[in-house]
């Protein structure tokens, strides 16, 4: 299956090649405003992704201000079509924020993540996610298959053509917590299993025996992308939404933060075997 591409990264390209030609021309947006005749509020939008859709004329406009050459030009139309699309988790609407993560994995090259409460989303199997969802609670929510449903479905991503590369730090709290019974849990740690022999999937184990580390306050994952115009974004969970940060020095802190975890994990190949003890001992407890 071909991997979708992302409305939001189709945006952020497109305002990134604006905002350059606008650059290079020595243009300030009051001034590119006035000489094209799109309002100055509308060019900062589209430079900054805001705009969720850009008129062809306002497009045009600027591509004659800029003496772009055709064959750019119709890339840049081509970026704003891509821009309008909408991705399969649009229809999770109710699930998913407006800037959705699956939205940026959808084109990223590689992705980092470290987790310390919880399996990370991508790696989930259904019902240990459904347990997840429950939140240890009793509870028969119909939202809550929906949810499952669209973390399933999200997982996709890594078994597509051109799939990222991911590599995963996975705390020991995380791979010991009992989620749900003995058995969804050691079905959890199978999938592990597995899905570590994938030619793009790296996981590590962290021990608690590797003591402190830059990640102990808190999970996190960073994206980065093939096109050198698309920065590199970091994603923050919270308890109501998630938080991107996109600025270079924020980046280069959470860069540094996952060599460290990374750094003080154990290899992949020890990372095996320390899952597959932690299997054997929550299968003892479920016989």
């Amino acid at each position: 299956m071909q991997r979708p591409y992302s409305p939001t990264i189709r945006r952020r390209r497109l305002g990134f090649e604006l905002r350059r030609l606008r650059e290079e021309h020595g243009l300030t947006l009051d001034e590119a405003g006035k000489r094209s005749g799109v309002p100055r509020a509308t060019i900062g939008k589209i430079e900054t992704a805001e705009a969720r859709r850009t008129r062809s004329r306002d497009l045009d406009a600027l591509a004659d201000l800029y003496d772009v050459p055709p064959e750019t030009r119709e890339a840049l139309h081509q970026l704003s079509r891509q821009a309008k699309e909408k991705g399969w988790w649009s229809k999770y609407k109710d699930i998913f924020s407006d800037h959705a993560l699956p939205d940026f994995e959808a084109e990223a090259s590689v992705i980092r993540t470290y987790e310390a409460q919880v399996i990370p989303g991508l790696f989930q199997t259904p019902l240990y996610a459904e347990d997840v969802f429950k939140g240890g609670r009793a509870t028969n929510d119909p939202g809550i298959a929906r949810r499952v449903e669209a973390r399933i479905t999200r997982q996709s991503i890594l078994a597509q053509v051109g799939a990222p590369h991911m590599t995963a730090v996975i705390d020991e709290g995380a791979l010991r917590r009992m989620v749900g019974s003995p058995e969804i849990m050691a079905e959890q740690l199978t999938h592990l299993e597995n899905l570590a022999l994938r030619h793009n999937i790296d996981l590590h184990a962290l021990p608690f025996k590797s003591g402190s580390h830059l990640g102990m306050t808190g999970s996190f994952t960073i994206l980065d992308f093939p096109e050198p115009r698309d920065p590199s974004l970091v994603y923050v969970g919270t308890a109501a939404d998630g938080l991107y940060l996109e600025q270079p020095h924020e980046i280069e802190r959470y860069n540094l933060a996952f060599g460290n975890v990374q750094g003080a994990a154990l290899s992949s190949t020890e990372s095996l075997r320390f899952i597959a003890a932690l299997k054997a001992s929550v299968e003892s407890e479920g016989t």
